[in-house]
């Protein structure tokens, strides 16, 4: 059987990744790439995955060093009442990792200098002028281009795969706006912690030594009261986290705006979304990208599982079965993200439950395991 011929559109942090899986399978991909990009330049956000996804791209395909990722054993969660914070849920493996930690901008220029040394992969510039979805054609500057497999890993452009969508999708605005920064102090925070703050909830993420990320998203309202303030309004809740004497240093901050969004449709013919356009998840449980790569792993199983057989990719059940094994769960996982962060809004009607709940949830065995077993392996 001919080599299958694979697009992939984006060389985000989702095209960059599904390259590196499918390059060791017998197929031909072309990468679609913006020349002026500048991988890494501006992202200087961290990302979180769990031990199951980090095993797949270490152990299983081979594409990551350990050198970029900060191991975490324990995560540690806590809930701001009247008196201050409590620290309400632990979670802690002595023997091995519940999460890694990596720079976002690291690891997509180490991902693009590697894909650049394979033969089977084939990097092109030039802009897209059209993608005819019926017949899995691109057209671009003066060529006409026909694939087996067109992966569309181009975030929130909707231009791209509208004609897939419909504009059939759900969306829910948070109101919320997310920041993040890169923090530096004068100690080891050797693990990650989540705060569920008045104001929203905070994510500390080491990544180096004496280095970590901040994510916390605001109400829109507070965040628009402080927005020419906000270096000192994180300094000031570090400070209230770890106290007065420990010296911070914030890198500039970035913010974006946070919505749930879920498409009905994945797939049109041979042309697959992929990605966090299938499902913007609230960034509060670190699920967004741990969601995607397991995208990433079923896509690779069903296409290896085809060419292991002799089958072709093209008008295969693959996209067919990827919808049915995948939409479930990112469903069930984002809907569930969006009501343990509405659970933790402030709310006076519901507080004197809602602190019994959390009073009792450390000593229930049967939540943490569930909670561990989900965020490490989604729900199978």
């Amino acid at each position: 059987m001919k080599k299958q011929k694979i697009a992939i559109i984006g060389d985000g942090l989702t095209g960059l990744t599904t390259a590196s899986a499918l390059k060791s399978l017998n197929v031909d991909i072309d990468l679609f790439y913006k020349k002026n990009n500048k991988i890494g330049k501006y992202d200087r956000r961290t990302t979180a995955i769990s031990e199951s996804n980090f095993k797949f791209l270490h152990d299983e395909l081979k594409i990551i060093k350990k050198e970029y990722f900060w191991p975490c054993n324990k995560i540690n969660l806590y809930y701001e009442n009247d008196s201050g914070y409590s620290n309400f849920l632990n979670f802690d493996q002595s023997k091995k990792n519940l999460m890694y930690i990596f720079e976002n901008d690291k690891l997509k220029k180490y991902l693009f200098k590697k894909l650049k040394k394979i033969k089977n992969i084939k990097f092109i510039s030039q802009p897209i002028k059209k993608i005819e979805h019926d017949k899995s054609i691109i057209k671009y500057r003066r060529k006409t281009k026909n694939y087996d497999l067109i992966l569309l890993c181009v975030g929130n452009n909707l231009d791209y795969y509208n004609a897939i969508v419909n504009n059939r999708f759900i969306k829910k605005n948070y109101n919320e706006t997310s920041i993040t920064c890169c923090v530096t102090a004068n100690i080891n925070i050797k693990n990650a912690s989540q705060y569920f703050l008045k104001e929203g909830p905070l994510a500390i993420l080491p990544f180096q030594k004496n280095v970590f990320s901040v994510v916390w998203s605001l109400n829109n309202k507070f965040y628009f009261k402080n927005l020419n303030n906000l270096k000192k309004v994180i300094l000031d809740k570090l400070n209230y986290i770890y106290g007065s004497k420990i010296k911070f240093k914030l890198s500039n901050i970035q913010s974006f705006p946070i919505f749930l969004v879920l498409y009905s449709k994945y797939f049109k013919k041979n042309s697959l979304i992929l990605g966090e356009a299938l499902h913007r998840v609230h960034p509060m449980a670190g699920q967004g990208f741990n969601l995607v790569l397991r995208d990433i792993k079923k896509l690779y199983e069903n296409i290896k599982a085809n060419l292991k057989i002799g089958l072709p990719i093209k008008n295969s059940l693959i996209l067919q079965n990827f919808y049915k094994s995948r939409k479930p769960e990112n469903i069930l996982i984002s809907l569930g993200i969006d009501l343990t962060n509405s659970f933790f809004k402030p709310n006076k009607y519901l507080k004197p439950v809602k602190e019994i709940i959390i009073n009792n949830i450390q000593h229930n065995k049967i939540i943490k395991e569930i909670s561990r077993r989900v965020s490490n392996s989604g729900l199978y």
